[in-house]
């Protein structure tokens, strides 16, 4: 990334988290520091039960970590009320499950439009916005299409328009390409490269796919609730 450019997003230092199962207590995250800046896309490896979606999960503002601090633009979401949260993740967080989470009655169209109507944009502009993110993730002529008429493929490209179309900072993607075949699943992370890069948006992605990674420009590594390795890449978003 271009060092005039790169600004930062993302602070987190110190993170713990741990929840009670019965009467044991389990660490899934430990004294976790990560700083990510603006048009990053940050790979977050790691097997399952590594705290990758807990991770994932703290910086959203989805849960609260037992220590430490998470600050976005500013914004300290360890101290934030839920008030302050949930607007954080209407307007500044675009969130991507591995479930894809459309709904199943809407078409692609209607379902990337969705988070406008709640925001109140007006009319005008939510056509102009979900035609962007559908050419952008190369579904444009698709629209008009439900979910059960896509591929499954095509169906994480509308849920990652649907999180881009409120043009956030920050897209969060927790093992989006979970269900997907290799093929697919390569598509799909090209497809969020291309939006760090053009759009400028900050991507964080869990994966447990070591084949993936070189489509990110950094990447972390998880083990037992802590960073072990922490490198950019070779090359830089889009490159």
């Amino acid at each position: 990334m271009t060092s005039g450019l790169a600004t930062t997003l993302i602070v987190a230092r110190e993170i713990s988290r741990t929840f009670s199962l019965g009467s044991q207590e389990i660490k899934a995250l430990s004294g976790i520091d990560l700083t990510v800046t603006r048009g990053e896309f940050l790979a977050i490896l790691g097997r399952s039960g590594s705290g990758k979606t807990t991770l994932l999960n703290i910086l959203g503002g989805l849960d609260r970590p037992n220590s430490g601090f998470v600050r976005i633009e500013g914004t300290d979401l360890t101290e934030a009320s839920e008030r302050e949260l949930m607007k954080l993740r209407r307007s500044t967080i675009g969130f991507v499950f591995q479930s894809f989470g459309l709904i199943p009655l809407l078409s692609a169209y209607e379902n990337i439009e969705l988070p406008l109507r709640l925001l109140g944009v007006r009319s005008s502009q939510r056509a102009r916005r979900v035609m962007d993110a559908l050419e952008l993730v190369g579904l444009g002529y698709r629209g008009r299409h439900r979910p059960y008429e896509l591929s499954g493929g095509e169906q994480q490209r509308v849920a990652i328009a649907r999180a881009l179309v409120k043009e956030p900072s920050l897209i969060l993607a927790d093992e989006p390409t979970g269900h997907l075949d290799s093929l697919t699943a390569h598509g799909i992370f090209r497809t969020l490269q291309v939006v760090a890069k053009e759009r400028r948006t900050t991507v964080i992605v869990t994966t447990h796919d070591r084949t993936l990674l070189d489509l990110a420009n950094r990447v972390i590594e998880l083990r037992d609730g802590s960073i072990v390795e922490d490198r950019n890449t070779s090359r830089e978003s889009g490159d």
